[in-house]
C-alpha cells in the first residue's frame, strides 16, 4: 500500500497513534465498508445472494492459498478465531500418554491454554524460555525430546514482538518427526509465510539465501508468486536410528548433476486471476530473487552453470518481460545480497565485477539495457552487500585495503561516502534520513548501535544483552605469505611468552561464503576458549573466502582442495615464524561443514604437517552435495567441460570431483581422525561421514566416529554443543600428547 494511502484507510481521531497488533488495531476503511454493505444486504434481502457469498468465499480461499502457497484451496479452513483453530488441531490428533507439546513462554493465551488443557489426557505442555540459549530457535530445540509430538509457535511473539526463523524450526521438526503448528495472526500479509518451505526450493534457501516465495505489488493490488515443482528432484530418506519406530523422513535433495526443482513465476491478482510470467527457463533455470519496490518488478535469473545472469523487468499490464542486463563470467557469477534495488528516482542498483573488484552500479533502466552503465565505486573498494535505499541514497557495506574490516558506505547526491571511518565490522539501515549504524570491533565486546541524523547529536542505543562469561579474545591479526592470507593467532590468556611450547590447533572454515578472520572480538570467542585449554589457535582465511575480490574468490574453481589446503599450511608456518612458542611437531586442525572437509583433507594429504584432525559434518564426496553450490565450483559431474582438466597435485588427470573427494585418500590415513556427524543432517547428509568411514575401514585405517542422534547440520542443543567441545578438547590432548592448562586457568 502506498504510504499516502494509510491516512485514508485508517482515519483515526487526531492525537491517536496505534501500534499495529492483531485483534486490537483499528479496522481499515475498506473492512468497515465491506461489513456495512454485508449487513445492509442482510437487513433488506436476507440470504438471497447466498450463491454470490459462496463465490466470494471461494475467491478468498484462492487468495489465501496464494498468500500461503498452500498446495490446494481444499487445504484452507475458515474458522472464527485462533482459539477455535488451535482446538481443532489439538483435539484432532491421536495423542498418547506421555507425549508433550513445546511452546514458548511468550505466547498469547489462545496459543497456550488449549495445549495446557491436554493435561487431562496426560499430555505435557512445555513452556520454554526463549532466552535460555544462544538463539530462540536453539532454546526451542533444546526443549524437544523423543516424546515431543508437536511444536506450537507464533511467527511473531505476542509479548515481545520477536520474529522467529520458521524455516529453521520447520527443518528441525521435519528432522525429528515433530508436527509444526504456526500461529501467524501477528504477521500474515506483512511477513512471508510459505507452508511449503517458504516457497523456496532447497537450493534457493540454502545457497541463494532466497527465503521468500512471493512479492507484493507496491499498491497491494497483486502478487508475484514463485511456483515450485519439486517432482523432478530426487528423493532421499533420512532415518533416525535411535528411534526405529519412526519412519524415515523423505527430503527432495538436488545433488550435483541431478535435476533441480522447476521454478516459475505467477502474477496473482486479488480477484483470483493467475498469469504466468515467462522467461527462457530452459537456459536460466534458477530464480535468484525478485524486487517489486516500484512500478515494474525486477527479476534476476541465472543459468544452471552460473556463468550467465540476467536482470529482467516485467510489465504486469502487458504480461511481458524485457531483458535489462546480462552478466557473464567464464567461471561463475556470485549472487550479491541486496540487488537489485531501486532508488526513488527510478535508478536501479546493481553490482559488477570490474578491474579486480566488485563494484556498485546505480543507473537508469535505459543505461543498463544499452550497456552504458558505469560503476560508481572505485576499483579499490570491494562491495559486500547492498543494505537498502533511502530516496536517492544507496546504503552498502564494503572493504577497502583491509578485508578484515567492513565499512558502512553510502552513494547518493554527495557521491561515495564512508560513514564509519573507525576500524571494525559495520552494518546498518537507513530510512527517512536517519541511519542506524551497528559496529563490532576488536576493542569492545558485543555490538555498539547508534542512530545518526544530520544536524543532531548521535543517539546511542543501549544494549542490555548479557555478555558471555568467557575469556576476552585477544587475536593477533596479520597477513601471511606473499598472498597476504589474513590470519589470527590466539594464545592462552595465561600464557607467558617464552615459558614453553604450545601445541597448535588450526580452527578454520576456509571455504566460500564464510569469513572467519574479522576485526571483531566476538568472532573469536570459541577460538579463545580453545586457546585457554592449552593451545595456540590459528584461524586463517585462504583463497576462496569472501572479501578479497573476484580473483581471490575464483582461485578454487575446479579445485576445492589444493588452494585451500596450501593456504592453511602457509598461514601455520607464518604464525610459527612470528611466535616462537608454537610447536610444529604437535599440530591439529578442526572444522565443521566445509571446515570439516578441510580438516579431514589436511591429515589425509599432508600428514607431514597435520598430526590430528576433527572433521565435523564434512563433505567427503562432492557428488552428494547440492547442485547450486557444488556445480558453481566443480561444474556438473561428467559434464562436457571436464575433458583435459588437470587435477590437484598427486591427482594428475583427475576430474574436479575426483580431485576434491576424500574417499580415494582413505588408504593414506596415518594420523588420528575424529569424524562427527548429526544423523538428522539434511544439508550435508550423514552418508558423507559413513562413506569415508567405510573406505577407511576397508583400508584398515583406525579412526573414530561420533554420531549425533537427532542433530541436524549444526548443534543447536546447548548441552550437546557444550559437551561436544569438551570431547573435542579431550581428543586433541590425547592425540597430541598435550597437557591440561595449569590448575585454575581453563574456563
Amino acid at each position: 500500500m502506498p504510504h499516502n494511502d494509510f491516512s485514508d484507510q485508517f482515519p483515526l481521531d487526531p492525537g491517536l497513534i496505534y501500534l499495529n497488533h492483531a485483534a486490537v488495531a483499528p479496522w481499515p476503511r475498506r473492512t468497515a465498508e465491506a461489513v456495512q454493505r454485508f449487513a445492509a444486504e442482510n437487513v433488506h434481502q436476507g440470504a438471497f445472494h447466498y450463491p454470490r457469498w459462496m463465490e466470494t468465499e471461494a475467491q478468498l480461499r484462492e487468495q489465501l492459498r496464494v498468500l500461503l502457497n498452500a498446495p490446494s484451496c481444499d487445504d484452507i479452513a475458515l474458522l472464527k478465531s485462533t482459539s477455535e483453530a488451535v482446538s481443532v488441531v489439538a483435539y484432532g490428533l491421536p495423542w498418547q500418554s506421555g507425549d508433550n507439546v513445546v511452546i514458548s513462554d511468550q505466547e498469547f493465551p489462545s496459543n497456550r491454554i488449549v495445549w495446557e488443557s491436554l493435561r487431562d489426557i496426560e499430555v505435557e505442555t512445555r513452556r520454554f524460555d526463549l532466552t535460555a540459549a544462544a538463539s530462540p530457535e536453539q532454546a526451542l530445540a533444546a526443549a524437544m525430546d523423543e516424546r515431543t509430538r508437536l511444536l506450537a509457535i507464533s511467527s511473531v511473539q505476542y509479548a515481545g514482538g520477536l520474529r522467529l526463523d520458521l524455516e529453521q524450526l520447520g527443518a528441525l521438526c521435519r528432522a525429528h518427526g515433530v508436527l509444526f503448528c504456526i500461529d501467524a495472526i501477528q504477521s500474515l500479509g506483512a511477513l512471508p509465510l510459505d507452508v511449503q518451505h517458504c516457497g523456496a526450493d532447497f537450493v534457493a534457501a540454502e545457497e541463494m539465501s532466497r527465503m521468500r516465495g512471493y512479492w507484493w505489488a507496491p499498491d497491494g493490488s497483486a502478487l508475484l508468486v514463485a511456483r515450485v515443482d519439486n517432482s523432478p528432484v530426487n528423493r532421499w530418506h533420512i532415518a533416525d536410528p535411535a528411534n526405529p519406530e519412526r519412519p524415515a523422513t523423505e527430503v527432495a535433495y538436488p545433488a550435483a548433476g541431478t535435476p533441480n526443482a522447476d521454478v516459475s513465476l505467477l502474477l496473482a491478482g486479488l480477484d483470483g486471476t493467475q498469469v504466468p510470467v515467462e522467461w527462457d527457463r530452459a537456459s536460466f533455470e534458477y530464480l535468484v530473487t525478485v524486487n517489486w519496490d516500484h512500478k515494474d518488478p525486477l527479476i534476476v535469473v541465472q543459468s544452471r552453470d552460473q556463468r550467465r545472469m540476467r536482470l529482467l523487468s516485467a510489465d504486469p499490464a502487458r504480461q511481458a518481460v524485457a531483458g535489462l542486463r546480462e552478466d557473464t563470467d567464464p567461471r561463475w557469477l556470485d549472487i550479491v545480497p541486496g540487488v537489485p534495488a531501486c532508488t526513488s528516482d527510478g535508478a536501479i542498483v546493481w553490482t559488477a565485477d570490474a578491474e579486480g573488484a566488485r563494484r556498485l552500479i546505480v543507473a537508469s533502466p535505459e543505461e543498463l539495457a544499452e550497456g552504458s552503465a558505469k560503476p560508481v565505486t572505485p576499483a579499490t573498494l570491494q562491495v559486500r552487500e547492498i543494505l537498502g535505499t533511502d530516496a536517492t541514497t544507496v546504503l552498502f557495506t564494503a572493504s577497502q585495503d583491509e578485508p578484515t574490516e567492513i565499512g558502512l558506505w553510502s552513494y547518493g547526491p554527495d557521491g561515495v561516502v564512508l560513514l564509519t571511518p573507525e576500524p571494525g565490522v559495520h552494518t546498518g539501515r537507513q530510512a527517512g534520513g536517519t541511519t542506524v549504524i551497528i559496529r563490532r570491533s576488536l576493542a569492545e565486546d558485543g555490538t555498539r548501535v547508534r542512530a545518526v541524523r544530520a544536524g543532531r547529536p548521535d543517539t546511542p542505543v543501549t544494549s542490555l544483552a548479557e555478555h558471555p562469561s568467557l575469556p576476552t579474545p585477544h587475536p593477533g591479526l596479520f597477513a601471511a605469505g606473499p598472498a597476504g592470507i589474513r590470519t589470527a593467532l590466539l594464545l592462552p590468556s595465561w600464557h607467558e611468552p617464552g615459558s614453553g611450547k604450545l601445541p597448535v590447533l588450526l580452527d578454520p572454515y576456509g571455504g566460500p561464503h564464510a569469513q572467519r578472520v574479522l576485526a571483531a572480538r566476538g568472532a573469536f570467542l570459541t577460538s579463545q576458549w580453545l586457546a585457554d585449554q592449552g593451545f595456540a589457535v590459528v584461524v586463517a582465511d585462504g583463497r576462496g573466502t569472501p572479501g578479497r575480490g573476484p580473483e581471490w574468490d575464483r582461485a578454487v574453481w575446479h579445485d576445492l582442495a589444493g588452494p585451500v589446503l596450501d593456504d592453511q599450511t602457509e598461514a601455520l608456518h607464518a604464525a610459527a615464524g612470528r611466535h616462537g612458542d608454537l610447536d610444529l611437531s604437535r599440530v591439529a586442525i578442526r572444522g565443521w561443514s566445509f571446515g570439516g572437509f578441510l580438516a579431514a583433507l589436511a591429515v589425509l594429504r599432508r600428514p607431514d604437517v597435520f598430526h590430528a584432525a576433527i572433521a565435523g559434518a564434512p563433505v567427503t564426496d562432492w557428488r552428494l552435495y547440492d547442485t547450486h553450490y557444488t556445480e558453481r565450483y566443480l561444474g556438473q559431474p561428467g559434464g562436457p567441460d571436464r575433458a583435459g582438466e588437470p587435477g590437484t597435485p598427486g591427482t594428475e588427470g583427475a576430474s574436479p570431483y575426483q580431485a576434491s573427494s576424500l574417499l580415494a585418500d582413505a588408504p593414506g590415513l596415518s594420523r588420528p581422525l575424529l569424524l562427527i556427524h548429526g544423523l538428522a543432517d539434511d544439508n550435508v547428509v550423514a552418508a558423507h561421514t559413513l562413506r569415508l568411514s567405510s573406505a577407511l575401514l576397508a583400508a584398515g585405517r583406525p579412526h573414530a566416529v561420533l554420531p549425533l542422534s537427532g542433530v541436524t547440520h549444526m548443534t543447536p542443543q546447548e548441552e550437546v554443543a557444550e559437551n561436544l567441545l569438551l570431547l573435542q578438547v579431550d581428543f586433541l590432548r590425547r592425540s597430541l600428547g598435550a597437557a591440561p592448562p595449569p590448575a585454575g586457568q581453563a574456563v
